[in-house]
Formats: structure tokens, sequence, C-alpha cells
């Protein structure tokens, strides 16, 4: 049996970046005291969602990946505790050019690489696309010190197209990092992250922020939760109101016992798909 015990973080807004940080290696710390060995955060981790605005004060957020201060400090952190991070933040790659970004870094500290958020929204309380240009690399997948690993961010847990992309790719645990609100699509959190665990054969950890920031009036409603490549929830999913480490056993085994009873990838049909690829 090959268990991986993985950690998620639902964090209320501290106020400033710094405060910010220094609460997430907090958690991380107590984290690891629980044995975990793979962590995520949430997005945009040490800000505030401030896509709920346009303002162009919130670009100041930005820093390079891996050669900022953020990057560098998570990876003395992911060499210190010997625990994989995978830790969302906002990208500068020069003047105005700016993603949704979080990078990967492995349980010796090693910077494995990054994955761009691809889909950006543009609605009121999500004015994303004034900030983040979409993602351009594709959907890397890290062979990391607890397996492989991949990330889609938010508002791309409503595409399937790169959820099968990111198993087609090796993925055997996704990471989905989100800021969604109470109301939206809450009805979806438990629905479209299960399915896409359930058609790719892989364990999904997907994290909300949790409660009301002060930039807007979202209310991020948390239940943060680990599930199966059966689509089955480990453990309780988090609290819908409070702050929350959730820390949990994922028995990697399972990824092939589903796989060789759900025999997805062997009855795809690419060849009878080429609408999907169409503008």
């Amino acid at each position: 049996m090959t268990i991986v015990r993985g950690a998620l973080l639902q964090a209320t807004w501290t106020g400033d970046k710094a405060s910010m940080i220094d609460k997430h290696v907090e958690y991380t710390h107590k984290a690891a005291d629980e044995g975990a060995q793979v962590m995520c955060y949430q997005e945009l981790f040490y800000g505030p969602y401030f896509c709920q605005v346009q303002d162009p004060g919130f670009y100041s957020f930005t820093e390079p990946i891996p050669d900022g201060p953020t990057t560098e400090r998570f990876q003395k952190l992911a060499q210190q505790l010997h625990m994989v991070l995978v830790v969302p933040m906002y990208e500068s790659d020069g003047p105005g050019i700016y993603y949704n970004t979080a990078a990967v870094i492995d349980a010796d500290g090693t910077y494995l690489g990054k994955y761009r958020k691809t889909h950006i929204p543009h609605l009121p309380g999500f004015w994303e696309k004034y900030y983040f240009k979409p993602g351009n690399i594709g959907y890397p997948v890290f062979n990391t010190a607890v397996g492989k690993v991949g990330v889609y961010i938010c508002y791309d847990r409503h595409f399937p197209e790169g959820a099968r992309m990111l198993g087609l790719n090796g993925a055997e645990i996704v990471f989905i990092p989100s800021a969604t609100s109470r109301g939206l699509s809450q009805h979806l959190w438990r629905i479209e992250q299960t399915s896409h665990a359930i058609a790719n054969g892989y364990f999904v950890g997907t994290i909300n922020r949790v409660g009301i920031e002060p930039l807007g009036d979202n209310d991020f409603y948390g239940q943060s939760y680990f599930c199966t490549p059966r689509g089955e929830f480990v453990g309780v999913v988090g609290d819908a109101y409070e702050e929350e480490l959730l820390v949990r056993d994922l028995d990697l085994d399972l990824i092939k016992e589903v796989r060789e009873t759900w025999q997805f990838y062997r009855d795809r049909r690419p060849d009878q798909y080429d609408r999907i690829v169409e503008p």
C-alpha cells in the first residue's frame, strides 16, 4: 500500500501580504507535525482575492517565479520540512505581463516548475482578464517525492479538457486551488472536481478560500476536500465558514485498481473528438 499524506489549507485574509505568508508558514509546520508529505495553498495565497475590483495597485503583488522572494522562501521551507509544496502566486513575466500561477517545489527544495491558469473569467466579482494573461505552458505534470502532481486553478475546473490533459500527462494527484464565492457555482463544487477524479482516475485535492474579504461582498465558502479516483471524499469536507487545515491519507494504489476497473483510457476515441479542438 502506497500512502501519501496530503494537506490543504483554507485560510482567511489577514490584511497584508507579510502576515499572510507567515500564517501559511506556521500552518505548513503544523501539517508537517501531522505527517503531511505534500501541501497545497489556496489561489493567490498571499493576497486578498483582488479580482473583485479593477485596480492597478494590485499589480504590486506580482513576483517573478522562480526568482522571486516567495518562491525562494518556500523552497527553503520545503527543504526544511521535507514536504512537496504547491504555491499559487501572482506571477510577473515582465512589465505588464502577469499570470495566475502555481509553483511546484519538491521535498528537497528543488523548484520543479509552474502551471499558469489557462481559462480566465471576466464577470462582476471576477474581473480576472484585467489582471491575468491566459496560461501558455500547457498542462505539465511534475515528478515529485510523493508521485506525479498536476495543477489546475479555480475557473479551470469548469473545463474537462484540461483535466483530461493532466490525466494523459500522467497525473496521480491534481491540486485545484480556488477562490469561489457562495451562491455563484457552489452547487457545482462537489460535482465537477469529483467528476474529474472519476473520469481521469486520479486523486484531487481542492481548496477554496473562506470568509468575507474587504474588497467586495464575495463570501468564500471553504469546503475544501480530497477525493479518490472513485470520486469519494477522503474524510470530512472542510468547514463552510472557518479557517481549517485538512490532512488526509491518500492510497495511491487505488489509482491502478480504479483504472483497471473503469477502462476510460483504453476506451477513449480521440479520432471522434475533432470538434473539441476547433475554435
